[in-house]
């Protein structure tokens, strides 16, 4: 039990702040603000703002020496999802300095198959059994799917935060998780490629999507966003989709069949970056030419990975959206801590800043996704 003090200090602390309050984590990085912009944090580390002495004694007296056991489930084991998972490393080593909690944290994913939800779940179970207290998941299983697992955790006092996961898409007051850490797939990552795409083009011209598996629920979110740019650009056509699996191969076979199909094509979405870098490699394969900023094709992807961001440095990837790899990962530990340190009760949904990534900005996302892989596994 808090004592009043702490409750006191508890209260005042906004979710920003308990972000933010942790100077550790993004000193030497940089950090991206609203507005897209991306500004040194180092002034932020030095000058003590978001977190202040009384505050770190008051907490650190009351969870000193506490355990929080973790389990982080993707549904591949990924450059994106390690870009993740590494930030919250960072966070949780943060928390550990600042405060003394301790973590113990495990990593399982079923297979290189997103859609393999049984061996997921058997994950999770394993974890239910075990007694972990915090399971922080990202799924191919929707709402439905999910619910009787998520709530057998629940009723043993497990917390339940799902990642990266399309929420927009079900009805709130259904999802059996505790909370959500994420963002917004039709409006933050569907809507603004397709936003990018027709600005490029004029709001005139021909655009192949690969996109998902059949059934994907990231696929129809993001196909709602898209759907919102064609509807407000009649000019702009979808001509041709195909199935790219999320993995780069596929990606590129599927390309390379729209495009001997489709020669005269202004753009190609790829759902997430991967299958967007295969479509780049058919791109190049066929002898067709990359945009230039006038003329050639548009790719452009979704997630923020280092090697997309070095496509868009060589030219060969018009621009992709970083979907808050970092910022997920950094959510992810600050709420688990809220809830299992502190005792606070966080939003259902917590939604992180996305950021359209292209060559005049894409060095400072790199430094900061850099940031967070160099951080040591716990």
């Amino acid at each position: 039990m808090l004592d009043e003090n702490m409750n006191r200090s508890a209260l005042a602390l906004s979710r920003r702040g308990l972000l933010k309050g942790a100077p550790a984590a993004i000193a030497g990085a940089a950090m991206i603000t609203a507005g897209n912009v991306l500004t040194a944090a180092p002034a932020m580390a030095a000058d003590g703002v978001f977190a202040t002495p009384e505050y770190d004694t008051i907490i650190r007296k009351a969870v000193e020496g506490k355990v929080i056991k973790v389990g982080f489930t993707p549904p591949i084991l990924s450059e994106f999802f390690d870009i993740m998972e590494h930030a919250a490393y960072r966070q949780a080593q943060n928390y550990s300095e600042r405060f003394g909690v301790k973590w113990e944290w495990q990593r399982a994913s079923p297979s290189g198959d997103f859609n393999s939800v049984e061996g997921q779940y058997n994950i999770i179970q394993n974890w239910i059994t075990a007694g972990l207290d915090v399971i922080m998941v990202c799924t191919a299983g929707n709402y439905k799917d999910t619910q009787k697992i998520y709530a057998d955790a629940r009723a043993k006092g497990i917390t339940i935060i799902q990642f990266n996961m399309p929420i927009e898409l079900w009805p709130i007051g259904e999802v059996s998780d505790t909370c959500s850490v994420g963002y917004d797939n039709i409006m933050q990552s569907g809507y603004v490629a397709g936003k990018f795409i027709a600005e490029k083009l004029g709001g005139k011209g021909k655009v192949l999507q690969i996109w998902g598996p059949s059934g994907s629920i990231w696929s129809e979110a993001r196909q709602k966003g898209f759907d919102l740019v064609l509807a407000e650009y009649p000019d702009l056509k979808s001509v041709g989709l195909a199935d790219g699996g999320y993995v780069r191969d596929k990606g590129f076979a599927a390309a390379q069949n729209l495009l001997t199909a489709n020669p005269d094509v202004n753009a190609i979405y790829g759902e997430n970056e991967e299958m967007a870098l295969g479509a780049s490699q058919a791109i190049d394969s066929l002898g067709m030419k990359h945009w230039d900023g006038t003329d050639g094709i548009i790719t452009i992807g979704a997630d923020g990975l280092q090697s997309g961001f070095q496509a868009i440095r060589e030219g060969r990837l018009s621009a992709t959206i970083s979907v808050g790899g970092v910022g997920q990962g950094i959510r992810l530990v600050e709420t688990a801590f809220a809830i299992r340190a502190l005792g606070m009760t966080v939003p259902k949904v917590n939604n992180v800043p996305v950021v359209l990534v292209q060559k005049d900005n894409v060095d400072g996302v790199d430094a900061l996704q850099a940031w967070a892989l160099g951080a040591k596994a716990l």
